[in-house]
């Protein structure tokens, strides 16, 4: 069995005027989040995240588009999701991420991870969300787009 690494990206999509796109988990409908995944092996994380948002959405988004906040947020791996990776993995590493899109593009979305897509002002985009390390990075979206 080839198991997930235990570090990951969370990238945050969003239009200049701060609309924030959330997809739903197809898991665990009502599960509202950014595009997240596992760093593979030998995978850059800047690579990462431009894959794992081209897998999930359909953006083909250059590499110079992405903003690494060089922010890392250390976390318990939910239990329901532990047994995706090695015996006695409990924590996970996500390293934060944006992606401004001019307008909103069409997304196509990943059948087996998401059900659907929408985008929400960041405000609402944080509050429903729910995993406190993504609305954290919405909540800074408006200091770190100023930057």
């Amino acid at each position: 069995m080839t198991y997930k690494r235990p570090v990951s990206v969370l990238v945050v999509i969003h239009t200049p005027d701060l609309e924030v796109l959330l997809l739903e988990r197809a898991s665990r409908a009502g599960y509202w989040q950014s595009v997240t995944g596992s760093q593979e092996e030998g995978e850059t994380l800047p690579g990462t995240a431009r894959r794992e948002v081209a897998e999930e959405t359909g953006i083909a988004a250059p590499a110079e588009a992405f903003q690494d906040w060089r922010i890392a947020n250390s976390f318990e791996i939910f239990a329901e999701w532990r047994s995706r990776y090695a015996p006695g993995v409990t924590r996970n590493t996500e390293h934060v991420f944006s992606l401004e899109v001019r307008e909103k593009p069409p997304i196509r979305l990943s059948p087996g991870e998401h059900l659907a897509s929408l985008w929400l002002p960041w405000r609402e985009a944080a509050a429903k969300c729910f995993s406190w390390t993504n609305r954290d990075a919405i909540l800074m979206l408006p200091e770190r787009r100023a930057r």
